[in-house]
């Protein structure tokens, strides 16, 4: 996992995001109404991320430190816009999340939020679905609401956990997130 460097690599992410989006909407699922997802992945001042298998983009995301959500309570690593590439097995979810708990760890963040499209109620297939690969994986769910692009929401959250022999797996080269404008948290 690793903060893209060149603009090569965040093209290669706003692709990965369209496919994604392309996928989606082929299977009826709900894509952001609102925001242009793979435009944020094109500009530098972004400072997104991926992660890399053999050279290979698996899943990008927008890692942030402390945004204002309008949901939860204290400190956060936030991942903004998680993509995985589709046609992928869940253990690309699995990985994100081992490296999400423990970097929130490092970071001395005690809790990792995200949040996920939720045009229906939580119980309605195939939301119902994602949320319980989810929770099985470790994410907690924390109701629904509005997101920050104005779409509606479930809000996930996962405690950090540090993982001493993570690095085997996942390498970390990840920026650390800038804090939000106005968050005293850590003054």
């Amino acid at each position: 996992m690793r903060t893209f460097r060149t603009d090569a690599e965040r093209d290669e992410a706003a692709a990965l995001v369209q496919d994604r989006q392309h996928w989606l909407t082929l299977h009826g699922l709900p894509v952001p109404a609102r925001a242009d997802v793979p435009a944020q992945f094109r500009e530098a001042q972004t400072l997104s991320a991926g992660l890399f298998e053999d050279g290979r983009l698996l899943a990008c995301l927008i890692p942030e430190h402390d945004p204002d959500l309008g949901w939860g309570q204290g400190p956060c690593l936030f991942l903004r816009s998680v993509h995985t590439l589709p046609g992928q097995t869940d253990d690309i979810t699995r990985l994100i999340t081992l490296w999400a708990s423990d970097f929130a760890d490092r970071l001395g963040l005690p809790v990792v939020r995200a949040e996920t499209l939720a045009r229906h109620t939580l119980e309605a297939e195939p939301l119902a679905v994602l949320l319980r690969r989810l929770t099985d994986t470790g994410w907690d769910v924390h109701g629904s609401g509005p997101g920050r692009d104005g779409d509606r929401i479930a809000r996930l959250e996962l405690l950090d956990e540090p993982r001493p022999g993570l690095s085997a797996l996942i390498n970390c080269q990840v920026h650390t997130p800038r804090q939000t404008p106005g968050d005293q948290s850590n003054a």
